[in-house]
């Protein structure tokens, strides 16, 4: 137990001590991601949505670009987190305002408590899933008229958007990869046209020899 401990600690640390080396490259592409995501959600609220269905951008929402732009490699970060906390604790905060007593301090607690164990077991664990059921349980009367749809649109419309922006922005340049899924992440950048240097020196090497 003491050894799982220090390990953790020892792996947060170094999280933390990469994720804060002053790199002005990586701060213009967490920069340019989040602008981007978040953009695009507010966007969407602005100008597609009616009056009546202006609910699209929640607070959430920010706290999961700094994790999704600004610590690429932390495993909250990652997409299972990002989509499986927001829609675990999404559902869990509809469930609490709907049957739970109409009294706050037992269904924001209880909202938040839940969420938190249910996405442990799940391995989702997201910190902005926590203010995603809390809103669930506080947010304006919009939100509570959204009932169920609220899992629907804005979470989860909301954290695929994210995704999608994160799976662009941070595979950009060689020294940044999301998620931390080195298959996925070598697919993706194939995609992307940023193929690996070893793929292009072999290429190099090939076209040489047939010269």
């Amino acid at each position: 137990m003491k050894q799982h401990i220090k390990r953790g600690l020892r792996v947060s640390r170094y999280v933390i001590y990469k994720e804060t080396l002053v790199d002005y490259r990586e701060h213009f592409w967490s920069f340019l991601g989040a602008f981007a995501g978040i953009g695009l959600i507010a966007f969407f609220q602005s100008h597609v949505l009616t009056e009546t269905e202006n609910i699209f951008l929640i607070g959430s929402f920010g706290a999961s670009s700094v994790l999704v732009f600004g610590a690429i490699q932390s495993p909250l970060a990652q997409p299972r987190n990002l989509i499986g906390g927001h829609v675990i604790s999404a559902m869990v905060g509809v469930l609490a305002y709907r049957f739970l007593p109409d009294i706050i301090w037992i269904t924001a607690p209880v909202s938040v408590a839940a969420s938190i164990v249910l996405m442990q077991v799940t391995k989702t664990l997201h910190p902005p899933g926590g203010a995603t059921a809390l809103i669930a349980v506080i947010g304006s009367p919009k939100i509570h008229e959204l009932g169920y749809w609220y899992v629907i649109s804005p979470v989860l419309v909301g954290a695929v958007i994210l995704l999608t922006t994160a799976l662009i922005f941070n595979n950009m340049t060689p020294s940044r990869r999301y998620p931390t899924n080195r298959r996925f992440t070598y697919l993706l950048r194939k995609r992307l046209l940023l193929r690996p240097r070893g793929n292009k020196m072999a290429n190099a090497k090939k076209n040489v020899q047939d010269a």
